[in-house]
């Protein structure tokens, strides 16, 4: 047996021509709200009023924010504005630690410079293709590759260094 599956299960059905089910009562309502303005209240207090009521039913039936419906970004705004807000703010300072000193520190260590997680993505990337690049070639010496059980990094030295050594 074959069954039929429904596709396009997302998109809502035009009941009143056009215009979807809800499309239509935000019309309706507001619609309705317009002409209980025009009749209840003097005319230079209604038409602003009614152009703001109008504003919003248009926007309500026909307009989307990211894909969403108006209402749930209204919505959003309200709870937004009603909502205590919890800011948070540490006051406790670190010590900022500069590229100069870390260089300085990886330097003095062994007089080989190792990146760490802090500096940019890009030096980092350039030492290690440095680095696989010198291994394929075959121009790092043994000093320089990693011992497997001790080194968990090869020391680097530049290209100054290695044009100085030979």
């Amino acid at each position: 047996m074959q069954f039929q599956v429904p596709q396009f299960i997302e998109v809502e059905d035009k009941i009143f021509g056009p215009l979807t089910f809800k499309q239509f009562i935000y019309l309706v309502g507001g619609a309705g709200a317009s002409y209980l303005f025009w009749r209840v209240l003097p005319v230079f207090i209604a038409i602003p009023l009614i152009i703001a009521v109008v504003a919003l039913t248009v926007s309500l039936a026909f307009v989307h924010m990211n894909g969403r419906p108006f209402i749930l970004s209204l919505e959003s705004g309200f709870y937004y504005i009603i909502h205590s807000k919890l800011y948070l703010w540490n006051n406790t300072q670190k010590p900022l630690v500069t590229r100069e000193k870390a260089q300085a520190a990886a330097a003095t260590k062994n007089g080989l410079y190792v990146p760490k997680l802090s500096d940019s993505k890009l030096h980092e990337l350039a030492w290690s293709l440095d680095i696989k690049e010198r291994i394929a070639s075959g121009t790092t010496t043994d000093s320089e590759r990693p011992h497997p059980t001790t080194d968990a990094l090869a020391p680097v030295r530049t290209a100054r260094d290695a044009v100085a050594q030979h």
